[in-house]
């Protein structure tokens, strides 16, 4: 378990999990409260800046979800970045580290070593970003860095080494509403080839639902989180449902982080799609 610290902001926004009676921690990012956090490491997943557990820390900034989202579902570029953090008076030991990765050394490896960034137990792993994320000066160097050479830059929190080691174009995150869900189920192959998934508890399922949807209740993320890249094909569209679109919109955002290319949140949740399109099915 690690408190977080001020390099724990060096990304601007954050995932917020939370429940209307129950606090509850999920191994990828956040819970209910608004001000500081700890966090509980899952080594499985890419970094702890994309983790869905305890209270992140509170930005400068209004902390809104770490993978970026768009109602539009506007795309651009996303990097594979890794990194390590000293700090900003140490520039002796940012120059020698940056020395031994030029003579064969593996950042990741120095990272556990002398990072004192939480991403260290991860070798310094940031996983998938995209612009707007991090803080202003990490994101110039990064998005401008050629791939896989190790560059420096400042910011705050001290003196970073990172590499960019792949790129990609961005997934698409966005709403879908239910009339226009509605119209998709209406056709067999939507439900052969898309991936549904319901975050609903168990108790709310049995009230109402809808056909096609693999239920995964949100308290249980311990459980079915880590293994959802094994259930589900990342490359496969997915929509996600809950009652009113909040609980799936933090899903959704993050399975994105996760690799996910084409995520869908049902806009208001079933509810929504019993009011405004089916009222066969119970309100609760």
């Amino acid at each position: 378990m690690y408190s977080s610290s001020s390099s724990s902001t060096l990304f601007r926004t954050r995932f917020s999990f939370s429940s209307s009676s129950t606090r509850f921690i999920i191994p990828p990012t956040t819970t209910t409260t608004t001000t500081r956090t700890t966090f509980h490491f899952n080594p499985s997943l890419p970094s702890p800046f994309f983790t869905l557990n305890h209270r992140f820390m509170s930005s400068p900034k209004p902390a809104v979800a770490a993978a970026s989202y768009s109602s539009t579902g506007e795309s651009g570029r996303e990097i594979l970045v890794q990194h390590l953090l000293v700090k900003e008076d140490n520039q002796k030991l940012l120059l020698d580290l940056h020395h031994r990765i030029s003579s064969g050394e593996d950042l990741s490896d120095l990272a556990v070593e002398y990072s004192i960034c939480p991403s260290k137990h991860e070798g310094g792993m940031l996983g998938w970003v995209r612009k707007g994320q991090m803080v202003p000066e990490f994101e110039e160097a990064a998005f401008n860095a050629p791939l896989n050479k190790v560059v420096r830059c400042k910011t705050k929190f001290g003196w970073h080494l990172l590499q960019v080691l792949s790129e990609r174009e961005e997934s698409l995150l966005q709403d879908i509403q239910p009339d226009e869900l509605h119209v998709k189920v209406q056709d067999p192959n939507f439900l052969e080839e898309a991936q549904l998934i319901d975050v609903r508890e168990p108790e709310e399922v049995a009230k109402a639902s809808l056909p096609g949807f693999k239920v995964l209740p949100l308290k249980q993320f311990g459980s079915w989180g880590p293994e959802v890249t094994t259930q589900f094909d990342p490359q496969k569209d997915t929509y996600v449902m809950c009652h009113h679109g909040v609980r799936s919109l933090q899903v959704a955002k993050w399975l994105q982080s996760q690799g996910f290319r084409k995520v869908y949140n049902v806009s208001g949740g079933i509810h929504a799609y019993a009011v405004q399109v089916d009222p066969s099915v119970p309100t609760y």
